[in-house]
């Protein structure tokens, strides 16, 4: 499998990850039964997907891009959809998450490309 497709394989199960944590929200502490339903299909691929991705990816690393985008991409959808807004140090606190996978993915002689 290409580095491309690992890491499409890796931000397909980030972008699940947030759908069902977004379900979640959805859920209302899963009393609603279909954005409950949502929230265990999509963990479960999310998973799935994840798991593909440790065949070339090592766990940590996977792990940490995977924490990081999803932190950050949910955090957008909080802003964006559910209204909940950023203050100065969550910003800036988002702000080192990346930094630090991008310190991760173009420094660490842990990943290979």
């Amino acid at each position: 499998m290409s580095p491309a497709a690992v890491y499409a394989l890796l931000f397909a199960a980030i972008v699940l990850e947030v759908i069902g944590t977004t379900a979640l929200q959805l859920s209302q502490q899963l009393t609603r039964f279909w954005p409950s339903v949502l929230l265990v299909v999509c963990y479960a691929a999310a998973f799935y997907v994840l798991s593909l991705t440790l065949k070339v990816i090592p766990v940590g690393i996977a792990y940490a891009i995977w924490s990081a985008l999803g932190i950050v991409l949910i955090s957008v959808v909080g802003l964006v959809y559910f209204k909940q807004r950023l203050d100065l140090p969550a910003v800036i606190g988002l702000g080192l998450i990346i930094t630090g996978v991008l310190v991760v993915n173009l420094f660490s002689k842990s990943i290979s490309h």
